[in-house]
């Protein structure tokens, strides 16, 4: 498992401690210096069955600062996933990738459902 996260994230280390309390075994991946690329978000996307909007961090500061709220409709799903690659801020996290499935956010039901 590879756990795509932002350190000062409070979700973040929600999720860190959750996966720790069950023994889960993960590899991190810090978002800001090692942002995703456009392929990786695509198939991240294709593996979560989300709508790349969901793939947003759309309470972060830089998407208020864009005003991506207004522009994201206007754009296809190329637009969005080079965009999304620019940084790693825009991204909503944290993203837990598998190897057939993504998570994006944590959401502890979900989690627990899912990964357990």
């Amino acid at each position: 498992m590879l756990l795509v996260e932002y350190a000062k994230c409070s979700t973040c280390k929600k999720a860190k401690s959750w996966l720790d309390a069950k023994g889960l075994a993960y590899e991190t991946r810090p978002i800001k210096e090692e942002r995703p690329a456009v392929e990786e978000l695509r198939i991240w996307k294709e593996k979560s069955g989300l709508p790349l909007k969901r793939f947003f961090n759309s309470s972060g500061n830089l998407y208020k600062e864009m005003g991506l709220k207004d522009k994201l409709a206007d754009m296809d799903e190329e637009e969005q996933l080079r965009l999304l690659a620019t940084d790693g801020m825009l991204v909503k996290r944290p993203l837990l990738i598998l190897d057939d499935l993504v998570l994006v956010g944590f959401k502890e039901k979900e989690w627990e459902e899912k990964v357990t």
